[in-house]
């Protein structure tokens, strides 16, 4: 193990690297994941036909193949960024998106449909109801399936080391090259770095799930 206590340093810049990349790209997924859901529920079919096609592409897509059209067919053609930390930013965003949005649907849809009727019923309009029934009721039911979204994104993050991205993966493969008689501690010292990022996670879901089955 002296591998890896003597390449703490190494260890923490990976480490640091890949929850940057689990923030920054877990909240753009967020954010645009529960766009594309409220488009899939919109009256407007157009809308709700752009949301499918979205979410079904990202999901029956490699994410491997999203990196490389965002990294390098993208800033080839001058249509993306040149910096590849922010096109990991953006890959893992889209990716993630479609996920995050089947979750928030699979909520919106478990919401009874009688609540959106007695809203209807006292003069509320259909963005009113959205956002103030429909949705606070859904994200707590879908706090735990979003938790284990991001516990894949934090497992997704290691296909940014193959774009040129500091993290964990990386990191591993910088050190594995460089300690070629110590390869095996250096994996279980970067596993390690990874299950402190997901076995936290995977607790935080589970008290979650018990909290809201209490509440219903």
């Amino acid at each position: 193990m002296e591998a890896v206590f003597s390449n703490l340093d190494q260890y923490w810049v990976g480490f640091k690297g890949t929850i940057e990349l689990l923030a920054i790209g877990g909240l753009g997924a967020l954010l645009l994941g529960t766009v594309i859901a409220l488009l899939r529920i919109s009256p407007i079919a157009s809308l709700r036909a752009v949301a499918v096609s979205y979410t079904e592409l990202l999901r029956n897509t490699p994410l491997t193949l999203v990196f490389f059209l965002i990294i390098v067919v993208l800033p080839t053609l001058q249509l993306g960024f040149s910096n590849p930390k922010i096109g990991a930013f953006i890959a893992l965003s889209m990716y993630t998106s479609a996920f995050v949005a089947e979750a928030i649907r699979s909520g919106i849809n478990g919401v009874p449909i009688g609540q959106a009727e007695a809203a209807r019923s006292v003069g509320l309009t259909f963005g009113q109801t959205v956002f103030l029934i429909i949705l606070p009721q859904a994200f707590r039911m879908v706090i735990p399936p979003l938790i284990n979204v991001f516990i894949a994104l934090a497992k997704n993050t290691s296909v940014a080391g193959g774009f040129l991205v500091v993290e964990l993966f990386a990191v591993s493969k910088g050190l594995a090259n460089a300690n070629g008689n110590a390869v095996i501690p250096i994996l279980l010292g970067i596993a390690a770095c990874y299950l402190i990022i997901t076995i936290p996670l995977g607790q935080l879901a589970g008290w979650v799930e018990r909290k809201v089955a209490m509440q219903r």
